[in-house]
């Protein structure tokens, strides 16, 4: 029987990057990436927004703790370590299979190690995915899922870094429920990751409606999240381009606090603001160039920590 978990962590994981650059082997899949110019912003920039963004939250009440990415081999996309581990209340560390080779090396024992030692945390079991990737098969975490951990379902649009036998796994391995769909942007192509599309809270949910082509599937997923107590905020597939279905739930000192990007919040209606501020804080972190180089916004930066405190039962 499953651990019951709180929907938004306390505490999470934020990779300082070493080498945070645009990516050209995960470009093909996820167009929200835009190519740099001549001029690559410095690498002293991203660092600013990331120590910016990680103040900000520990500001709000979230327990950061940041690990040090490394410099060799070097992992373009390291920010991103929701995509590789996920932590959750029984004790379970699980590992993912990613699309890109050069993003398997982030990947990293000792990080795993130092969540556990700096926070007093407790693992029990390691589930590793890994092996999916020799068959082709893909699940990068909860970018390819996002989980209601409270109701124990995973919505998850497929793409071709999120498939279903991989999912299959997941389900099995941590007793969840699937919901998958199909969604794709205005060109035809897969959305690449369900985490821009939408977001689940424990009051409120995210959901870019528009982008799942199917009405049965679009009204099933709306139906799901609003009979598990959710008021859903539709948002367009403009605000979805700008990070807006991209963006957490956490839990602060003094309640829930809204991790979302500056771009996003600029695209979000004034009548769609005053939805989210009705159930939590607003924790607005300023990251264009992480969002513009690397296609991932403040969601895509942290992994939430569920781990049991030690001497806890």
């Amino acid at each position: 029987m499953s651990v019951p978990e709180t929907q938004s962590a306390r505490s999470i994981l934020m990779v300082r990057p070493a080498s945070f650059a645009f990516n050209p082997q995960t470009a093909a899949t996820n167009a929200f990436q835009r190519q740099p110019g001549a001029e690559q912003p410095a690498s002293e920039a991203v660092l600013k927004e990331f120590d910016a963004a990680c103040t900000l939250l520990r500001r709000s009440g979230v327990e950061v703790m940041v690990a040090a990415d490394t410099a060799t081999p070097v992992k373009p996309d390291a920010i991103f370590p929701n995509n590789w581990v996920s932590f959750h209340a029984d004790g379970t560390v699980v590992l993912y299979p990613l699309l890109a080779a050069n993003r398997r090396a982030e990947r990293r024992e000792e990080l795993i190690a130092q969540v556990a030692r700096d926070g007093s945390l407790r693992i029990v079991r390691t589930v590793d995915l890994t092996g999916h990737e020799a068959r082709g098969e893909y699940l990068e975490g909860t970018g390819s899922m996002v989980l209601d951990r409270v109701a124990r379902i995973a919505y998850a649009c497929l793409s071709p870094r999120t498939h279903l036998d991989a999912l299959g796994d997941f389900a099995q391995q941590l007793d969840y429920e699937l919901m998958t769909f199909d969604a794709a942007d205005s060109a035809g192509l897969p959305i690449y990751h369900t985490n821009v599309l939408m977001a689940v809270g424990t009051r409120f949910a995210m959901l870019c409606g528009e982008v799942i082509g199917d009405p049965a599937q679009r009204g099933a997923v709306f139906a799901r999240l609003e009979g598990t107590g959710h008021e859903v905020i539709d948002i367009t597939a403009r605000q979805m381009q700008a990070f807006a279905g991209n963006v957490l739930e956490l839990r602060g000192a003094e309640g829930p606090v809204f991790a979302v990007s500056s771009t996003a919040w600029r695209a979000l209606s004034g009548a769609q603001r005053q939805t989210l501020e009705k159930h939590v804080a607003l924790a607005c972190v300023d990251i264009p160039l992480i969002e513009t180089l690397g296609g991932g916004g403040i969601r895509c930066m942290i992994a939430e920590i569920h781990l049991p405190r030690r001497g806890n039962a």
